[in-house]
């Protein structure tokens, strides 16, 4: 902070995010990109460029544009970006699709969500961990965003009949599962190549990504669902029909989203010689893991061994010792 807070870089990066989420929500909910929607959405395109070229002059940056780099931190910061958009916004209107078209009271719409809650707790803190320390972040990724894929598109397909209970759980568990292993993968892949000065601002980085992200995914999949349920309610389809349509649409359009998710991954992470795992040529990931310890303990055996023979020949010449001074 001696050089400065980069006041000017903060409001822009600001206005642009407010001002993107009113062009997505409001103007282009209720008319369109007619008008004030597209001045809004112009004016959010020309605040983020704003920001950018003041990132690259700036003597003391919000974010330093030398952070994306490292291949791993962008398309990490990518993909949490699109996994982030099409969750978040599964999480509010996949609440409101049971309340008003499954018909589910407050606590039924919580219990609902407790296989995802309770999937995602094991996963991450049972199974992840040790996925990542064996195959890397990118391959551990790679069916976390598939189960998430699977999960909204179960969802996206569910009847919209009353109590559709074993659709709901089976959606949520897949769901639960998916995320589980996605969601620490991706930290961990967004702090793998951060050099060790720039370890709290790939921290930050990432963090900053998921909420905006998430404000951006949520006005985009409400304001598509918002768009369709009125369309079919125009062509004369039931209310709670049209309801259900725009919802699992909106479920579709964030499985899509984590589908691209998915592409982004295999594309540069696990398809190129510059995945996770061939970072510096080793496995990085396991540093921790039981084989590096082995094969640290093999090394050091012999030394061991030369360690103990020597403390044997000390002792064996310290009791000769002792037996010469009680003979005496």
């Amino acid at each position: 902070m001696a050089g400065g807070a980069d006041w000017a870089g903060a409001v822009l990066v600001t206005a642009a995010v407010m001002l993107g989420v009113y062009a997505i929500a409001g103007p282009a909910a209720r008319g369109g990109w007619d008008g004030p929607g597209r001045l809004v959405a112009a004016a959010a395109a020309a605040a983020l460029a704003g920001f950018v070229a003041r990132e690259a002059t700036a003597r003391n940056p919000l974010i330093p544009l030398s952070v994306f780099r490292s291949r791993e931190v962008a398309v990490a910061n990518i993909v949490q970006a699109l996994l982030t958009a099409g969750m978040f916004g599964f999480f509010f209107l996949g609440a409101l699709d049971l309340r008003l078209v499954l018909g589910y009271q407050p606590l039924q719409i919580g219990l609902a969500f407790l296989p995802l809650t309770v999937l995602v707790a094991v996963v991450s803190l049972r199974y992840a961990g040790g996925l990542i320390t064996r195959h890397g972040p990118a391959r551990t990724l790679l069916p976390g965003l598939a189960l998430v894929v699977a999960g909204l598109l179960l969802f996206a397909h569910a009847p919209a009949a009353d109590h559709d209970l074993p659709g709901v759980l089976q959606a949520m568990a897949v769901l639960g599962a998916g995320v589980g292993l996605a969601f620490p993968a991706v930290m961990t892949l967004a702090m793998s190549q951060a050099a060790e000065q720039d370890a709290g601002l790939a921290s930050g980085l990432i963090n900053t990504t998921v909420q905006v992200a998430g404000a951006l995914g949520l006005a985009i999949l409400a304001s598509l669902a918002a768009s369709h349920t009125a369309d079919l309610r125009k062509a004369g389809d039931p209310p709670l029909r049209a309801v259900a349509a725009g919802y699992h649409l909106a479920a579709g359009a964030g499985a899509g989203l984590v589908l691209a998710a998915l592409a982004v991954t295999g594309v540069f992470l696990v398809m190129t010689r510059r995945s996770p795992a061939a970072i510096t040529g080793q496995h990085p990931y396991r540093t921790l893991g039981i084989r590096p310890l082995r094969a640290a303990r093999d090394r050091l055996a012999p030394q061991r061994r030369t360690v103990k023979i020597t403390t044997d020949r000390v002792a064996s010449r310290r009791d000769r010792h002792a037996e010469k001074e009680i003979s005496r």
